[in-house]
């Protein structure tokens, strides 16, 4: 496997928490999971539909976003954010990665908080999750 230059302008923040998508042009939302995010966009894995998620398409994207306190804390900080996809890749046929790119950022930089993959990795995990797939 080819290794791809990393082209990435700051460290995303890696971490598994539900997201909801929203078409451009329904009501209707949804499921996804959070891979990864970064003031600027993000990437999850949701359930492939017949032409959507699709590189170029517009979408709405609630998510939540740990923010990290002094000593082991972390709040969960709620946002929605339209974005355009960058990229899909298909998992297997049922699921896709999506990587979208927000129209507005992040006011900060998730990957950025000084705090180590090995502690985010600890505090989620001391979390409850349900798993949505």
């Amino acid at each position: 496997m080819e290794k791809t230059k990393e082209q990435r302008k700051e460290r995303r923040l890696s971490y598994r928490w539900p997201v909801k998508l929203t078409k451009e042009s329904e009501a209707r939302s949804f499921p996804g999971q959070m891979i990864d995010v970064s003031s600027r966009g993000a990437a999850f894995i949701c359930f492939a539909e017949e032409d959507w998620p699709s590189t170029g398409q517009q979408i709405t994207t609630r998510l939540s976003v740990p923010r990290f306190g002094k000593g082991k804390t972390f709040d969960m900080a709620n946002y929605t954010r339209i974005g355009q996809v960058c990229r899909v890749d298909e998992v297997n046929n049922q699921l896709r990665r999506v990587a979208i790119q927000f129209a507005e950022p992040l006011f900060f930089k998730p990957g950025e908080q000084g705090v180590s993959e090995s502690e985010v990795e600890q505090r989620l995990s001391a979390v409850p999750i349900s798993s949505i797939f």
